[in-house]
């Protein structure tokens, strides 16, 4: 599977691409949900908005917290416990019976999200040679967004054969079996691994890890300043992919007046068209390393690319009230936001290997605190003014503010060391 040869490799590539399929589904089958849930609860569209932030506020604390602990002690463990608490509140959230419940149960499941992309950055740096990191990160986000979309029509079902409530114990139970199956098989270290060959070996990068006593620490402030700039595009990026990820559903169920099933089948073909995006994000910012060796342009260049197209495909959705249109000019906006993934998760890799868990926890701090802020933004706007495509003007304007701040990003010089010493050479043909 392009350049993976079956093997510990690509069964590591397909955990971690699993982990991210079932992180999505546990973490948007509340907006597929939320329906019967506001119902039942007998919640605005406001208190919504305040729930899906929620899962915000713990995330972003443990985007950065959670990089540290996976940097110190590794991948493996920090996957694991991040797993039970995933099961934990997938499960309570089939037995909230208020919305102060609710609110308890997402912030929790907040911090056992938060470190687990910045965790599985740390262990593909381990695993996967710089050429193939594009690819790597770009297949394992597909992941979620496959996630994405198969959760509407999935969670639509199991509502409608047994109980909403049910359709989380579901995915719950599910999670429970993916945590036991990457506690016994991953290990930090390929070298360790009872199924890695010498010819695995010899692509793999150098193995690189923090102590765990501490004798070695962060530099903090360097990271800081060098992963800024990262973090604030991920954020201009987050703020519209949060607004697909919490409210697509409920855009298509109230603001179109669709019906549960048809909701379900137009946001998993929006989210499809990401699934898609992230794969060829990842290859096409591969095949620019390959072929030139430069990592600016094979990262920062793809990266506006995507944000520009992005721009242009939302326009239709402002201006147009033909529905047909604005589901096709949707799906082809978050095909071309989701190119950004590939690219912009390989950065910390790229920038700071030894520190990679804690440099991607920074960068996607940045999202979640969108993550706080959009959804909460998107349901007043709603209950104010009746217009649900308003607020998609400023995920516009948004957009442009990343495209020129992409241009601060320099993933070409890795922390610490002399930018002579940490260009990429052009890979031998």
């Amino acid at each position: 599977m392009f350049g993976y040869r079956r093997g510990a490799p690509l069964n590591v590539l397909i955990l971690l691409g699993t982990m991210s399929f079932l992180l999505y589904v546990d973490r948007v089958n509340l907006s597929t949900a939320a329906g019967p849930i506001m119902k039942e609860l007998g919640m605005t569209n406001t208190q919504l908005g305040v729930a899906f932030s929620a899962f915000g506020y713990s995330y972003v604390i443990f985007q950065v917290f959670g990089g540290w602990i996976a940097d110190r002690i590794g991948s493996r463990i920090t996957l694991t416990v991040c797993g039970v608490i995933w099961v934990a509140t997938t499960l309570g959230m089939g037995m909230v019976e208020s919305f102060s419940a609710l609110l308890a149960v997402r912030l929790v499941l907040g911090i056992g999200e938060g470190a687990t992309l910045p965790a599985a950055a740390r262990a593909l740096t381990n695993w996967t040679p710089v050429e193939k990191r594009g690819f790597a990160q770009g297949v394992t986000h597909s992941s979620s967004r496959l996630g994405n979309a198969i959760t509407p029509p999935l969670i639509v079902f199991l509502m409608l054969t047994l109980s909403w409530r049910a359709s989380f114990f579901a995915c719950g139970a599910v999670t429970a079996v993916w945590v036991v199956v990457w506690c016994f098989y991953f290990r930090d270290d390929p070298r360790t691994h009872r199924d890695v060959t010498p010819a695995d070996l010899s692509e793999m990068p150098a193995f690189r890890q923090m102590s765990a006593k501490g004798a070695d620490s962060v530099p903090w402030v360097a990271l800081v300043k060098r992963m800024g700039p990262t973090m604030f595009v991920y954020f201009c990026y987050g703020w519209t992919s949060w607004l697909f990820f919490t409210w697509l559903p409920i855009f298509f169920l109230h603001g179109y007046g669709l019906d549960l099933k048809s909701t379900a089948i137009f946001s998993s073909g929006v989210f499809f068209a990401g699934v898609v995006g992230d794969t060829v994000g990842g290859l096409i910012s591969d095949n620019i390393m390959h072929r030139t060796g430069n990592v600016e342009s094979a990262r920062r260049n793809v990266i506006v690319a995507s944000l520009l197209g992005t721009f242009v495909c939302l326009m239709p959705v402002l201006f147009s009230s033909n529905f047909m249109l604005m589901f096709v000019s949707l799906s082809a906006a978050f095909f071309c936001l989701e190119l950004t993934i590939g690219p912009i998760w390989a950065v910390p890799m790229d920038v700071a290997p030894r520190y990679a868990g804690t440099a991607s926890g920074f960068m996607n701090a940045g999202s979640g605190i969108a993550g706080i802020i959009s959804p909460v933004i998107f349901g007043l706007i709603i209950d104010g003014t009746g217009n649900w495509t308003l607020p998609f003007a400023g995920s516009a304007g948004l957009l442009l503010v990343g495209v020129v701040a992409a241009f601060w990003i320099k993933p070409q010089d890795q922390l610490g060391s002399s930018p002579a010493a940490t260009r990429f050479p052009i890979p031998a043909e």
